[in-house]
C-alpha cells in the first residue's frame, strides 16, 4: 500500500486548505483513514479519522472547523481545514489503519503517506 498525501502550504489564520491523500494497493474501502500531525519537537497527535461505514471522530482541537472525507471509488481521502490556527502548523500524514473502525492511535494504523507540510501564519 502506497499513501500520497497533497496540498499543504503556507496561509495566514483564518484561512483554509484541503489535504488529499491518494492510495494504491489493497482494497480502500475496508478500512478506516485517518489523518494526524506532526509538529516540531512534539509527538504525533491524532487528527480526524473515517472509518469504511462512513463513522467519523475529530480531535477536540479541530472539531468544527476540520472536515474528513474519504472517495472509495478513487481511493482517496480528503481534509478540509478551514478557520486555521498558527498551533495547527504542522507536517500532516494520512495513515490506513488494519481494521474497519476508527482508533486513534498512530500505533495501529498499518501504512503511513510521506506528510505534507502546513504552515499558518499569524
Amino acid at each position: 500500500v502506497q499513501l500520497q498525501a497533497s496540498g499543504g502550504g503556507l496561509v495566514h489564520a483564518g484561512g483554509s486548505l484541503r489535504l488529499s491523500c491518494a492510495a494504491s494497493g489493497r482494497t480502500f474501502s475496508h478500512y478506516s483513514m485517518g489523518w494526524f500531525r506532526q509538529a516540531p519537537g512534539k509527538d504525533r497527535e491524532f487528527v480526524a479519522a473515517m472509518s469504511w461505514r462512513s463513522g467519523i471522530y475529530y480531535a477536540d482541537s479541530v472539531k468544527g472547523r476540520f472536515s474528513i472525507s474519504r472517495d472509495n471509488a478513487n481511493k482517496s481521502v480528503y481534509l478540509q481545514m478551514n478557520s486555521l490556527k498558527p498551533e495547527d502548523t504542522a507536517v500532516y500524514y494520512c495513515a490506513q489503519d488494519r481494521t474497519s473502525v476508527i482508533r486513534t492511535s498512530p500505533s495501529v494504523y498499518d501504512y503511513w503517506g510521506q506528510g505534507t507540510l502546513v504552515t499558518v501564519s499569524s
